[in-house]
Protein backbone atom coordinates (compact mmCIF):
# COMPACT_ATOMS: atom_id res chain seq x y z
CA UNK A 1 0.00 0.00 0.00
CA UNK A 2 2.74 2.71 0.77
CA UNK A 3 4.62 1.40 -2.55
CA UNK A 4 1.36 2.34 -4.55
CA UNK A 5 0.64 5.49 -2.73
CA UNK A 6 4.34 6.47 -3.45
CA UNK A 7 4.21 5.80 -7.53
CA UNK A 8 0.42 7.83 -7.58
CA UNK A 9 2.22 10.86 -5.33
CA UNK A 10 5.06 10.85 -7.64
CA UNK A 11 2.98 10.03 -11.17
CA UNK A 12 0.80 12.46 -10.24
CA UNK A 13 4.46 15.29 -9.43
CA UNK A 14 5.49 14.36 -12.51
CA UNK A 15 1.92 15.42 -14.44
CA UNK A 16 2.18 18.62 -12.90
CA UNK A 17 5.43 19.52 -13.80
CA UNK A 18 5.26 18.24 -17.45
CA UNK A 19 2.28 19.22 -17.88
CA UNK A 20 3.11 23.15 -16.86
CA UNK A 21 6.40 23.41 -18.72
CA UNK A 22 4.97 22.01 -22.32
CA UNK A 23 1.88 24.59 -21.84
CA UNK A 24 4.13 27.04 -21.52
CA UNK A 25 5.94 26.22 -24.82
CA UNK A 26 2.14 24.97 -26.16
CA UNK A 27 1.08 28.61 -25.17
CA UNK A 28 3.63 30.88 -26.83
CA UNK A 29 3.36 28.81 -29.85
CA UNK A 30 0.28 29.66 -30.69
CA UNK A 31 0.72 33.15 -30.10
CA UNK A 32 3.89 32.69 -32.19
CA UNK A 33 1.56 31.36 -35.16
CA UNK A 34 3.29 28.00 -35.20
CA UNK A 35 1.22 25.09 -36.07
CA UNK A 36 0.94 22.79 -33.14
CA UNK A 37 0.43 18.83 -34.23
CA UNK A 38 0.51 17.50 -30.60
CA UNK A 39 -0.23 17.91 -26.89
CA UNK A 40 0.52 14.85 -25.40
CA UNK A 41 1.26 13.86 -21.36
CA UNK A 42 3.31 11.21 -20.83
CA UNK A 43 5.05 8.84 -24.00
CA UNK A 44 3.51 5.29 -25.91
CA UNK A 45 1.08 4.84 -26.45
CA UNK A 46 -2.53 6.83 -26.07
CA UNK A 47 -5.43 6.12 -23.60
CA UNK A 48 -7.34 8.92 -24.32
CA UNK A 49 -6.97 11.53 -27.20
CA UNK A 50 -9.43 14.23 -28.36
CA UNK A 51 -8.43 17.30 -31.32
CA UNK A 52 -9.47 20.85 -30.91
CA UNK A 53 -10.79 23.32 -33.97
CA UNK A 54 -7.09 24.25 -34.84
CA UNK A 55 -6.75 20.10 -35.57
CA UNK A 56 -3.90 20.15 -31.92
CA UNK A 57 -4.57 16.71 -31.23
CA UNK A 58 -4.48 15.99 -27.05
CA UNK A 59 -2.87 13.15 -25.68
CA UNK A 60 -2.96 10.92 -22.76
CA UNK A 61 -0.33 8.19 -22.74
CA UNK A 62 0.39 5.10 -21.06
CA UNK A 63 3.68 6.26 -19.38
CA UNK A 64 3.28 8.91 -17.41
CA UNK A 65 7.25 9.85 -17.37
CA UNK A 66 7.04 12.87 -19.27
CA UNK A 67 5.32 14.67 -22.06
CA UNK A 68 5.96 16.48 -25.39
CA UNK A 69 4.71 19.28 -27.97
CA UNK A 70 5.24 18.44 -31.11
CA UNK A 71 5.17 21.11 -33.91
CA UNK A 72 4.96 21.47 -37.33
CA UNK A 73 8.96 21.35 -38.81
CA UNK A 74 10.22 21.06 -42.15
CA UNK A 75 13.00 19.32 -40.35
CA UNK A 76 11.10 16.55 -39.40
CA UNK A 77 8.86 15.58 -42.74
CA UNK A 78 7.48 16.77 -45.72
CA UNK A 79 5.06 20.29 -45.21
CA UNK A 80 2.19 21.46 -47.26
CA UNK A 81 3.28 24.42 -49.17
CA UNK A 82 0.16 26.22 -47.59
CA UNK A 83 1.49 25.52 -44.01
CA UNK A 84 4.87 26.55 -44.40
CA UNK A 85 4.43 29.74 -42.82
CA UNK A 86 2.92 27.94 -39.76
CA UNK A 87 6.27 25.86 -39.47
CA UNK A 88 8.52 26.18 -36.59
CA UNK A 89 11.45 26.11 -38.72
CA UNK A 90 10.43 29.07 -40.81
CA UNK A 91 9.64 31.48 -38.27
CA UNK A 92 12.03 34.50 -37.21
CA UNK A 93 14.45 33.57 -34.58
CA UNK A 94 12.72 35.50 -32.25
CA UNK A 95 9.75 33.31 -32.15
CA UNK A 96 11.55 30.57 -31.41
CA UNK A 97 13.29 31.49 -29.18
CA UNK A 98 10.69 32.38 -27.10
CA UNK A 99 8.85 29.64 -27.87
CA UNK A 100 11.85 27.27 -26.30
CA UNK A 101 12.12 29.46 -23.29
CA UNK A 102 8.61 29.27 -22.15
CA UNK A 103 8.48 26.08 -21.26
CA UNK A 104 11.18 26.99 -18.95
CA UNK A 105 9.67 30.11 -17.83
CA UNK A 106 6.36 28.42 -17.29
CA UNK A 107 8.02 26.52 -14.55
CA UNK A 108 9.22 29.39 -12.41
CA UNK A 109 5.66 30.97 -12.98
CA UNK A 110 4.61 27.83 -11.18
CA UNK A 111 6.77 28.08 -8.65
CA UNK A 112 6.21 31.58 -7.71
CA UNK A 113 2.17 30.73 -7.66
CA UNK A 114 2.89 27.69 -5.40
CA UNK A 115 4.82 29.66 -3.42
CA UNK A 116 2.72 32.39 -3.29
CA UNK A 117 0.34 30.10 -1.53
CA UNK A 118 2.70 28.54 1.22
CA UNK A 119 3.33 32.34 2.35
CA UNK A 120 -0.06 33.51 2.79
CA UNK A 121 -1.09 29.80 4.32
CA UNK A 122 1.87 30.77 6.79
CA UNK A 123 5.14 29.45 7.31
CA UNK A 124 6.39 27.87 10.53
CA UNK A 125 9.34 26.44 12.12
CA UNK A 126 11.68 25.99 14.72
CA UNK A 127 14.27 28.06 16.21
CA UNK A 128 18.47 25.98 15.65
CA UNK A 129 19.15 26.12 19.10
CA UNK A 130 22.82 24.23 19.85
CA UNK A 131 22.52 21.22 21.77
CA UNK A 132 25.83 19.67 21.40
CA UNK A 133 29.51 20.49 19.86
CA UNK A 134 31.56 17.80 18.31
CA UNK A 135 34.78 18.24 19.97
CA UNK A 136 37.17 19.46 17.46
CA UNK A 137 34.72 19.99 14.63
CA UNK A 138 34.25 23.45 12.59
CA UNK A 139 31.17 24.78 15.09
CA UNK A 140 33.90 24.28 18.21
CA UNK A 141 36.67 26.42 16.15
CA UNK A 142 34.05 28.51 15.91
CA UNK A 143 33.69 28.72 19.42
CA UNK A 144 29.78 27.16 19.65
CA UNK A 145 28.42 26.42 22.81
CA UNK A 146 25.28 24.26 23.64
CA UNK A 147 22.50 26.55 23.99
CA UNK A 148 23.21 29.06 22.02
CA UNK A 149 20.65 30.31 19.08
CA UNK A 150 22.48 30.21 15.33
CA UNK A 151 20.62 33.27 14.39
CA UNK A 152 23.03 34.34 11.41
CA UNK A 153 25.71 32.37 8.95
CA UNK A 154 27.96 34.49 7.29
CA UNK A 155 25.33 37.34 7.46
CA UNK A 156 22.55 36.06 6.53
CA UNK A 157 19.74 35.39 9.28
CA UNK A 158 18.89 31.52 9.99
CA UNK A 159 15.52 31.99 12.40
CA UNK A 160 14.36 28.63 11.56
CA UNK A 161 16.37 25.02 11.40
CA UNK A 162 14.94 25.13 7.27
CA UNK A 163 16.70 28.55 7.08
CA UNK A 164 20.19 27.48 8.85
CA UNK A 165 20.40 24.30 6.43
CA UNK A 166 19.80 26.26 3.22
CA UNK A 167 22.52 28.92 4.28
CA UNK A 168 24.95 25.98 4.78
CA UNK A 169 23.97 24.30 1.71
CA UNK A 170 25.42 27.10 -0.40
CA UNK A 171 28.90 26.91 1.41
CA UNK A 172 29.65 23.14 0.41
CA UNK A 173 32.99 22.93 -1.40
CA UNK A 174 34.18 26.20 -0.33
CA UNK A 175 36.76 27.65 1.47
CA UNK A 176 37.88 30.47 3.92
CA UNK A 177 36.23 31.37 7.05
CA UNK A 178 32.35 30.13 8.02
CA UNK A 179 31.01 32.94 10.09
CA UNK A 180 28.06 32.49 12.80
CA UNK A 181 26.13 34.87 14.85
CA UNK A 182 24.69 33.28 17.87
CA UNK A 183 22.81 34.17 20.75
CA UNK A 184 21.73 33.01 24.74
CA UNK A 185 18.40 32.16 25.02
CA UNK A 186 18.34 35.00 28.01
CA UNK A 187 19.79 37.50 26.06
CA UNK A 188 19.23 39.68 23.06
CA UNK A 189 23.04 40.22 22.53
CA UNK A 190 24.92 39.12 19.49
CA UNK A 191 28.00 37.33 19.24
CA UNK A 192 29.90 37.09 15.68
CA UNK A 193 32.61 33.94 15.73
CA UNK A 194 34.17 32.05 12.31
CA UNK A 195 35.90 29.00 11.85
CA UNK A 196 38.16 28.64 8.28
CA UNK A 197 37.32 25.66 6.02
CA UNK A 198 38.95 23.69 3.27
CA UNK A 199 37.27 22.45 1.05
CA UNK A 200 34.27 21.63 3.45
CA UNK A 201 32.48 18.41 2.52
CA UNK A 202 33.88 18.65 -0.59
CA UNK A 203 33.91 15.18 -2.64
CA UNK A 204 31.35 13.80 0.38
CA UNK A 205 27.99 12.74 -0.27
CA UNK A 206 25.98 15.31 2.09
CA UNK A 207 22.87 13.75 4.74
CA UNK A 208 23.56 15.68 7.59
CA UNK A 209 24.88 19.74 7.39
CA UNK A 210 24.53 19.76 11.24
CA UNK A 211 26.68 16.96 11.64
CA UNK A 212 29.27 18.48 8.73
CA UNK A 213 29.63 21.57 11.21
CA UNK A 214 29.42 19.40 14.42
CA UNK A 215 26.12 20.59 16.04
CA UNK A 216 23.22 18.75 17.37
CA UNK A 217 20.42 21.09 17.35
CA UNK A 218 17.85 20.76 20.56
CA UNK A 219 14.93 19.27 19.62
CA UNK A 220 12.36 17.63 22.53
CA UNK A 221 13.08 14.46 23.82
CA UNK A 222 10.81 11.74 22.57
CA UNK A 223 9.92 9.49 25.15
CA UNK A 224 8.40 6.21 23.96
CA UNK A 225 4.49 7.33 25.16
CA UNK A 226 1.92 5.53 23.20
CA UNK A 227 -0.11 7.92 21.07
CA UNK A 228 -2.15 5.51 18.68
CA UNK A 229 -2.54 1.70 18.81
CA UNK A 230 -3.35 0.01 15.68
CA UNK A 231 -6.57 -2.13 16.11
CA UNK A 232 -5.75 -6.21 16.03
CA UNK A 233 -2.08 -5.53 15.74
CA UNK A 234 0.29 -7.39 17.93
CA UNK A 235 0.37 -4.19 20.31
CA UNK A 236 -3.37 -4.53 20.27
CA UNK A 237 -3.00 -7.93 21.44
CA UNK A 238 -0.97 -7.44 24.19
CA UNK A 239 -3.69 -4.74 25.84
CA UNK A 240 -1.21 -1.49 25.37
CA UNK A 241 -3.27 1.71 25.52
CA UNK A 242 -2.87 5.20 24.45
CA UNK A 243 -1.23 6.91 27.27
CA UNK A 244 1.12 3.84 28.35
CA UNK A 245 4.88 4.94 28.49
CA UNK A 246 7.15 2.16 27.30
CA UNK A 247 10.44 2.30 30.67
CA UNK A 248 12.36 -1.20 29.69
CA UNK A 249 12.23 -4.09 27.34
CA UNK A 250 14.04 -7.82 28.56
CA UNK A 251 15.18 -5.75 31.48
CA UNK A 252 16.37 -3.09 28.91
CA UNK A 253 16.16 0.17 29.80
CA UNK A 254 14.08 2.20 26.99
CA UNK A 255 15.31 5.71 27.27
CA UNK A 256 13.75 7.23 24.06
CA UNK A 257 11.20 6.35 21.59
CA UNK A 258 13.97 5.31 18.86
CA UNK A 259 15.31 2.92 21.12
CA UNK A 260 11.83 1.59 21.09
CA UNK A 261 11.72 1.13 17.77
CA UNK A 262 15.39 -0.40 16.93
CA UNK A 263 14.78 -3.08 19.53
CA UNK A 264 11.02 -4.03 18.06
CA UNK A 265 12.88 -4.15 14.62
CA UNK A 266 15.59 -6.40 15.80
CA UNK A 267 12.94 -9.39 16.85
CA UNK A 268 10.61 -9.89 14.80
CA UNK A 269 8.84 -13.19 15.78
CA UNK A 270 10.46 -12.88 18.86
CA UNK A 271 8.57 -12.29 22.49
CA UNK A 272 9.61 -9.25 24.25
CA UNK A 273 8.62 -8.74 28.34
CA UNK A 274 7.63 -5.31 28.32
CA UNK A 275 7.55 -3.07 31.74
CA UNK A 276 5.95 0.12 31.22
CA UNK A 277 3.83 3.30 33.17
CA UNK A 278 -0.05 3.42 33.29
CA UNK A 279 -1.15 6.60 34.54
CA UNK A 280 1.54 5.97 36.88
CA UNK A 281 1.40 2.75 37.66
CA UNK A 282 4.21 0.14 36.72
CA UNK A 283 2.57 -2.84 34.40
CA UNK A 284 4.13 -5.64 32.58
CA UNK A 285 3.23 -7.15 29.00
CA UNK A 286 4.56 -10.00 26.57
CA UNK A 287 4.53 -8.63 22.97
CA UNK A 288 5.44 -10.62 19.85
CA UNK A 289 6.23 -8.43 17.05
CA UNK A 290 4.94 -9.40 13.62
CA UNK A 291 7.04 -10.24 11.09
CA UNK A 292 7.71 -7.56 7.99
CA UNK A 293 9.95 -7.46 4.50
CA UNK A 294 10.97 -4.45 3.70
CA UNK A 295 11.85 -2.63 0.26
CA UNK A 296 15.45 -4.77 0.43
CA UNK A 297 14.00 -7.88 1.12
CA UNK A 298 14.82 -8.09 4.98
CA UNK A 299 12.67 -9.15 8.32
CA UNK A 300 11.86 -6.58 10.56
CA UNK A 301 9.52 -6.49 13.43
CA UNK A 302 6.53 -4.25 13.99
CA UNK A 303 3.63 -4.12 16.57
CA UNK A 304 1.62 -1.36 15.14
CA UNK A 305 2.13 1.31 17.74
CA UNK A 306 2.26 5.43 17.35
CA UNK A 307 4.24 7.53 19.14
CA UNK A 308 2.82 10.73 21.22
CA UNK A 309 4.97 13.71 19.47
CA UNK A 310 6.07 16.47 21.85
CA UNK A 311 5.54 19.89 21.84
CA UNK A 312 7.68 22.71 20.93
CA UNK A 313 8.13 24.80 23.26
CA UNK A 314 6.25 28.12 22.52
CA UNK A 315 9.47 30.10 22.72
CA UNK A 316 11.40 27.97 20.24
CA UNK A 317 8.48 28.77 17.49
CA UNK A 318 8.95 30.77 14.96
CA UNK A 319 5.73 31.61 12.55
CA UNK A 320 5.22 34.11 9.66
CA UNK A 321 2.31 35.65 7.99
CA UNK A 322 2.42 36.83 5.00
CA UNK A 323 -0.52 39.47 3.21
CA UNK A 324 -0.97 38.78 -0.35
CA UNK A 325 1.53 41.53 -1.26
CA UNK A 326 4.38 40.52 0.67
CA UNK A 327 3.72 36.77 0.25
CA UNK A 328 4.23 37.54 -3.77
CA UNK A 329 7.40 39.03 -3.01
CA UNK A 330 8.47 36.49 -0.52
CA UNK A 331 7.59 34.06 -3.63
CA UNK A 332 9.78 35.69 -6.30
CA UNK A 333 12.27 36.04 -3.56
CA UNK A 334 12.42 32.45 -2.76
CA UNK A 335 11.92 30.88 -6.73
CA UNK A 336 15.22 33.42 -7.22
CA UNK A 337 17.31 32.01 -4.32
CA UNK A 338 16.63 28.45 -5.25
CA UNK A 339 17.67 29.16 -9.09
CA UNK A 340 20.98 30.52 -8.29
CA UNK A 341 21.49 28.23 -5.56
CA UNK A 342 20.81 25.10 -8.30
CA UNK A 343 23.39 27.09 -10.47
CA UNK A 344 25.80 26.86 -8.08
CA UNK A 345 25.13 23.63 -7.00
CA UNK A 346 26.01 22.32 -10.58
CA UNK A 347 28.96 24.90 -10.79
CA UNK A 348 30.38 23.62 -8.01
CA UNK A 349 29.80 19.86 -8.56
CA UNK A 350 31.64 20.55 -12.36
CA UNK A 351 34.92 22.04 -10.04
CA UNK A 352 34.57 19.05 -7.87
CA UNK A 353 33.50 20.75 -4.93
CA UNK A 354 30.44 18.80 -4.55
CA UNK A 355 30.40 14.82 -5.21
CA UNK A 356 28.42 13.56 -7.95
CA UNK A 357 27.01 11.25 -5.23
CA UNK A 358 24.71 13.77 -4.08
CA UNK A 359 23.07 13.89 -7.43
CA UNK A 360 19.95 12.21 -7.01
CA UNK A 361 17.26 10.38 -8.92
CA UNK A 362 13.65 9.49 -9.45
CA UNK A 363 13.86 6.60 -6.25
CA UNK A 364 14.55 9.20 -4.28
CA UNK A 365 12.23 12.12 -5.71
CA UNK A 366 9.52 9.46 -5.54
CA UNK A 367 10.54 8.86 -1.67
CA UNK A 368 10.70 12.34 -0.98
CA UNK A 369 7.33 13.69 -3.08
CA UNK A 370 5.60 10.85 -0.92
CA UNK A 371 7.28 12.19 2.57
CA UNK A 372 6.50 15.51 1.73
CA UNK A 373 2.83 14.56 0.88
CA UNK A 374 2.42 12.57 4.36
CA UNK A 375 3.73 15.87 6.07
CA UNK A 376 0.58 18.03 4.79
CA UNK A 377 -0.01 20.03 1.91
CA UNK A 378 2.26 22.78 2.85
CA UNK A 379 5.44 20.50 2.72
CA UNK A 380 4.10 19.15 -0.15
CA UNK A 381 3.49 22.35 -1.98
CA UNK A 382 7.28 23.46 -0.72
CA UNK A 383 8.83 20.25 -2.60
CA UNK A 384 6.56 20.95 -5.86
CA UNK A 385 7.91 24.30 -6.24
CA UNK A 386 11.69 23.35 -5.50
CA UNK A 387 11.24 20.49 -8.21
CA UNK A 388 9.64 23.07 -10.95
CA UNK A 389 12.36 25.30 -10.00
CA UNK A 390 15.38 23.03 -10.36
CA UNK A 391 13.07 21.57 -13.90
CA UNK A 392 13.69 25.21 -15.52
CA UNK A 393 17.21 25.34 -14.43
CA UNK A 394 18.30 22.53 -15.58
CA UNK A 395 16.22 22.61 -18.64
CA UNK A 396 17.73 26.21 -19.65
CA UNK A 397 21.46 24.39 -19.38
CA UNK A 398 23.32 25.11 -22.80
CA UNK A 399 23.17 21.70 -23.60
CA UNK A 400 21.69 20.16 -26.98
CA UNK A 401 18.38 18.47 -26.22
CA UNK A 402 17.47 20.50 -23.61
CA UNK A 403 15.86 23.37 -24.24
CA UNK A 404 18.81 25.53 -23.03
CA UNK A 405 20.71 23.94 -26.35
CA UNK A 406 17.93 25.13 -28.78
CA UNK A 407 18.27 28.82 -27.18
CA UNK A 408 21.93 28.70 -27.88
CA UNK A 409 21.49 27.81 -31.39
CA UNK A 410 19.19 30.49 -31.39
CA UNK A 411 21.16 33.14 -30.17
CA UNK A 412 23.97 32.09 -32.14
CA UNK A 413 22.09 32.85 -35.40
CA UNK A 414 20.99 36.06 -34.69
CA UNK A 415 24.45 37.17 -33.71
CA UNK A 416 26.45 35.38 -36.79
CA UNK A 417 22.95 36.07 -38.93
CA UNK A 418 22.03 32.91 -40.08
CA UNK A 419 21.06 29.12 -38.83
CA UNK A 420 23.84 27.14 -37.38
CA UNK A 421 24.46 24.33 -40.03
CA UNK A 422 22.21 20.88 -39.19
CA UNK A 423 25.86 18.52 -39.22
CA UNK A 424 27.10 20.64 -36.05
CA UNK A 425 23.37 20.68 -34.61
CA UNK A 426 23.48 16.80 -35.39
CA UNK A 427 26.36 16.74 -33.68
CA UNK A 428 25.17 19.04 -30.79
CA UNK A 429 22.47 16.94 -30.28
CA UNK A 430 24.65 13.63 -30.09
CA UNK A 431 26.75 14.67 -27.87
CA UNK A 432 23.84 16.61 -25.61
CA UNK A 433 22.06 12.88 -25.70
CA UNK A 434 25.27 11.20 -23.94
CA UNK A 435 25.55 14.09 -21.31
CA UNK A 436 22.04 13.85 -20.51
CA UNK A 437 21.44 9.93 -20.69
CA UNK A 438 24.98 9.98 -18.64
CA UNK A 439 23.71 12.34 -15.91
CA UNK A 440 20.38 10.37 -15.70
CA UNK A 441 22.34 6.85 -15.09
CA UNK A 442 24.34 8.50 -12.59
CA UNK A 443 21.34 10.07 -10.23
CA UNK A 444 19.66 6.03 -11.28
CA UNK A 445 22.89 4.42 -9.59
CA UNK A 446 23.66 6.64 -7.07
CA UNK A 447 19.37 5.99 -5.82
CA UNK A 448 19.80 2.20 -6.22
CA UNK A 449 23.57 2.66 -4.18
CA UNK A 450 21.21 4.66 -1.40
CA UNK A 451 19.40 1.83 -1.44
Amino acid sequence: MELLQTILITLFTLAILVSIHEYGHFWVARRCGIKVLRFSVGFGKPLYRWRDKLDTEYVIAAIPLGGYVKMLDEREGEVPAELRHMAFNNKPVGHRLATVAAGPLANFILAIIVYWFVFVAGVSGVAPIIDKVEAGSVAELAGLEAGQEIVAVDGEPTPTWEALHLQLLERIGDSGEIEFTVKYADSDLTYSSSATVDAWLAGEEVTDLMAGIGVELYRPKLIAQIDQVVAESPAAQAGFETGDIIVQADEQPIAEWGDWVEYVRERPQQAIQVQFLRAGQPLSAELTPARKIDEQGRAYGQVGMGVKWPEWPAELRRDYQYNAVSAFTASLNRTWDMSVFTLQSIKKMLMGLISPKNLSGPITIAKVASASANSGLTSYLSFLALLSVSLGVLNLLPIPVLDGGHILFGVVELIIGRPVSDRIQALGYQLGFVIVISMMMLALYNDISRL
